[in-house]
């Protein structure tokens, strides 16, 4: 048995990005801040910020980009997946991301808030396997 996990409660540092792949499935994709903080011995207190690469595919990538806004709040379970790309000159870049599994928007209901029904929970059909090594990258749109 094996498990691959993650479960985040962070902000977004910047709006959601929707896009197509040439076969129309939507993809959208942002930053999410999660910070720890904690009071050292001394009582200086610290925090330390860790970003993580968010991806949602089909409708939750639709609801996320319609409901979700830089600085908001949103609680996002996923896996997680590594991959590589060629940048524009040529050099082998190596990301880690989450792929959104299912996400829950936290806080008020403001300009950007939440939908009257959950919408989080897309069918297994709109969850792409995960990427293997060398698998087809020509339906990603990034």
């Amino acid at each position: 048995m094996s498990v691959n996990k993650a479960i985040l409660l962070g902000n977004l540092g910047k709006d959601p990005e929707l896009r197509y792949t040439p076969s129309g499935k939507a993809v959208a994709t942002f930053p999410l801040a999660t910070t720890e903080r904690w009071t050292g011995q001394d009582g200086q207190k610290s925090e330390s910020t860790t970003w993580h690469n968010i991806v949602a595919w089909g409708r939750q990538a639709e609801v996320i980009k319609e409901y979700l806004a830089k600085g908001r709040q949103v609680y996002v379970e996923g896996r997680i997946v590594n991959r590589s790309y060629d940048d524009k000159d040529g050099n082998k870049r190596y990301v880690s991301e989450v792929v959104v599994q299912n996400f829950q928007f936290i806080g008020g209901r403001g300009e950007g808030s939440a939908p009257d029904k959950d919408l989080s929970q897309a069918p297994p059909e709109d969850v792409p396997p995960p990427v293997q090594g060398g698998a087809d990258d020509d339906d990603l749109p990034f």
